[in-house]
């Protein structure tokens, strides 16, 4: 899975978006008085910590353990078997972050344009 997803096109919106969201962090916490900056400050974080940090933290070492494995072994069919369970709820964790980052950033978005 890893080979796949480690592209130019996925690497620079993935990473790329996590560069835009310490950017926009730090104006959050430079400009906190203003209407709208929390909902920045909170969708970067949900972006950097449950988006970017549990890919990084979770999903990927999962994946790697995984391609080590022959997948035809009692010991690859025992670890898929642990995988998938673990694997899905990292991923949910990191659907709903990324939601919850989405909308946030949106919300601050409609703040600003008010």
């Amino acid at each position: 899975m890893n080979i796949t997803a480690i592209n130019p096109l996925f690497m620079t919106a993935f990473l790329g978006t996590g560069a835009v969201c310490i950017l926009v962090l730090v104006f959050s916490l430079l400009k906190w008085h203003q209407p709208g900056v929390a909902y920045l400050l909170v969708g970067s974080l949900l972006y950097l910590v449950g988006t970017l940090g549990v890919t990084i933290a979770f999903n990927v070492p999962l994946n790697e353990a995984l391609a080590k494995i022959e997948p035809s072994s009692t010991e690859g069919a025992k670890l898929w078997a642990s995988y998938l369970a673990n694997w899905t709820v990292w991923n949910h964790i990191r659907a709903a972050a990324a939601f919850a980052a989405a909308a946030s950033l949106t919300i601050a978005l409609c703040h600003r344009a008010a």
